[in-house]
C-alpha cells in the first residue's frame, strides 16, 4: 500500500461480539436456554424479544446489566485484534468512533487496551448518538469507516469516506459494501487503491 489510510471503527457488534455476549447473560440471568439460531436471526438490533419481554423490560434489563455487558469477558470478532494490530505495525491511523455513553468511555478505552486492539488516547471518541457519529468522521476526514448500524451508515453515504457495514442480521437489507470477516479488510484495502 502506497500511502497511510485513515481508518475508522466502531466498536459494539463491529468489532466485538457484544450482542452475543449479551444475549448469553439474559440467557443466564433470567434462566432461560434460548437458542443461539434465534439470536442469529433476528432482524433487529435489540435482543429482547426472543425472552418474552417487551421494548420497556428490554431496555431495563440490558441498562441493569450494562457494566457486565460492557466490561466482563465480550470476545472479539475472529481476527478484528490481529487486522488492527497489523494496520496500526503498517503505520495507519487507526480510530474508534463509539456511541457509549460518556460515563463509560475511559473504561471502555483501557478494556480495549487490555485485550490487545492499538489505541491511542487521542484517536479514541465516544458519548455521542449514533447519528452524531458523522461529524466526527467527516472532521477526521477518514478514508474508511466501518459499523453495523443502518442509522449510522445511511448518514454517511454522501461522504468521501469508504463506507463498510459490518454484516449482523439486522442490516442485511442494505445493499452497502459488507465486511463478514476481519481479514478481507486487507484486500479490501488493496481493491481500493488500485
Amino acid at each position: 500500500m502506497e500511502h497511510e489510510m485513515k481508518l475508522g471503527f466502531d466498536i459494539d457488534d463491529t468489532l466485538i461480539n457484544l450482542r452475543k455476549h449479551a444475549f448469553h447473560l439474559y440467557n443466564k440471568k433470567l434462566g432461560k436456554q434460548v437458542s443461539i439460531d434465534i439470536f442469529n436471526s433476528l432482524p433487529r438490533l435489540e435482543i429482547h424479544e426472543p425472552f418474552g419481554l417487551s421494548d420497556e423490560e428490554g431496555n431495563q434489563l440490558w441498562n441493569q446489566l450494562i457494566e457486565e455487558i460492557y466490561f466482563t469477558e465480550c470476545p472479539a470478532f475472529p481476527d478484528a485484534i490481529d487486522t488492527l494490530q497489523q494496520l496500526d505495525n503498517d503505520g495507519h491511523e487507526i480510530y474508534y468512533i463509539t456511541s457509549r455513553p460518556k460515563q463509560y468511555g475511559e473504561r471502555t478505552k483501557a478494556w480495549m487496551k487490555e485485550r490487545g486492539f492499538p489505541v491511542e488516547d487521542a484517536r479514541f471518541f465516544y458519548g455521542m448518538q449514533d447519528e452524531e457519529k458523522v461529524k466526527i468522521i467527516q472532521q477526521l476526514q477518514l478514508d474508511y469507516y466501518f459499523d453495523d448500524k443502518p442509522v449510522v451508515l445511511e448518514t454517511l453515504l454522501n461522504e468521501s469516506v469508504h463506507v463498510y457495514i459490518k454484516d449482523q442480521s439486522y442490516n442485511r437489507h442494505l445493499t452497502l459494501p459488507r465486511i463478514e470477516h476481519w481479514t478481507e479488510l486487507k484486500e479490501i484495502m488493496e481493491e481500493d487503491t488500485k
